[in-house]
């Protein structure tokens, strides 16, 4: 079964202005960053690539750590995306995700370990890595932690 997502853009001049983007429930305005002597004005294709990475990542986290039934009791996820600007060309280096597992205070030593395991494997499991592996380095470095309290 094949699906389908469309995105349609609008541009208001030559590299330095700006446009809106629409694809589902995704509106915003979009620019290049001023890191890289743009506008900044809403967000920007550097920013929409490591978003795309980063919730089809967490998504695919929080799915597998539910069928492993784990005693998680919350889920957050910083992520990084490097570009490097040599002679003038951009290019998305690496993405490292930095998942924050907080298991129930029940949690066992194999449920830390089987948390460790997924974190690591939700990276190759995730469409967006599988699409963008072989031109930009991904990595995963989780923290794992039980409720003291």
């Amino acid at each position: 079964m094949k699906h389908s997502f469309v995105l349609k853009a609008d541009w208001n001049g030559g590299r330095n202005s700006d446009g809106q983007i629409e694809a589902g429930n995704l509106r915003t305005q979009i620019s290049i960053p001023k890191e890289m002597g743009g506008p900044g004005v809403g967000t920007n294709p550097d920013e929409m690539l490591l978003g795309a990475a980063a919730t089809c990542y967490l998504i695919t986290l929080a799915a597998m750590m539910e069928r492993s039934h784990l005693p998680v009791h919350e889920l957050s996820l910083e992520s990084e995306g490097i570009v490097d600007v040599t002679d003038n060309i951009f290019t998305y280096v690496s993405i490292t995700h930095k998942p924050h597992i907080v298991l129930a205070r029940e949690a066992t030593a194999k449920d830390v370990e089987t948390a460790d395991r997924l974190a690591h494997k939700a990276e190759g499991s995730c469409m967006i890595s599988r699409a963008v592996s072989g031109n930009v380095a991904l990595a995963t470095e989780p923290k794992i932690e039980t409720v003291t309290e």
